[in-house]
């Protein structure tokens, strides 16, 4: 399996190795590792181990409980220390590049039967949603949103568009 494979499982399945949302804090953990941080705000528990960031909320029962969890692509490019990806999914997918081109995932999640609609075409960073799942595919279509003129189309460590910036799995979209 690959890193695609991944994305492409977080995007058709809405799951990180079984983890997902309505899953405790615990259950990621076990999944993931005790590498993370966590960072409280406003009742909510933000938890990120890197590549993969989960948020937490209090159930009517006081427990906390996945509401949403995103894969940050967009730090691959810039950091593949081993902290960035955790262990267990090096383990199942093996290497992450640090890009992720949108053509490539889209591809994979077509050939799995799913379809992926334009949901949001404005801005420097499209959203594309996988209508089976309601997962988000967030793709960079302006890498120099400010005109600043210092973007290398070229600099394969930069942003190009067309990456993948993030994928994110909520309900209710």
């Amino acid at each position: 399996m690959s890193d695609l494979d991944f994305y492409a499982r977080v995007a058709t399945r809405c799951d990180v190795l079984g983890a997902g949302v309505g899953s405790s804090p615990d259950h990621w953990e076990a999944v993931l590792g005790p590498d993370y941080l966590d960072i409280p705000s406003g009742g909510l528990v933000r938890r990120d181990y890197g590549l993969v960031e989960v948020t937490f909320s209090p159930t009517p029962e006081g427990l906390l409980s996945c509401s949403g969890f995103g894969l940050q692509t967009h730090r691959l490019i810039h950091d593949l220390s081993p902290s960035t990806v955790p262990t267990p999914l090096s383990r199942e997918y093996g290497r992450f590049e640090p890009r992720v081109r949108y053509a490539e995932l889209r591809a994979v999640v077509l050939s799995l039967g799913r379809s992926i609609e334009p949901a949001d075409q404005s801005g420097d960073v499209h959203r594309y949603g996988v209508r089976e799942s309601g997962a988000d595919i967030h793709v960079i279509a302006d890498p120099d949103p400010y005109g600043n003129g210092d973007h290398d189309p070229d600099d394969p460590e930069e942003h190009q568009a067309g990456d993948v910036w993030s994928v994110h799995v909520s309900p209710g979209r």
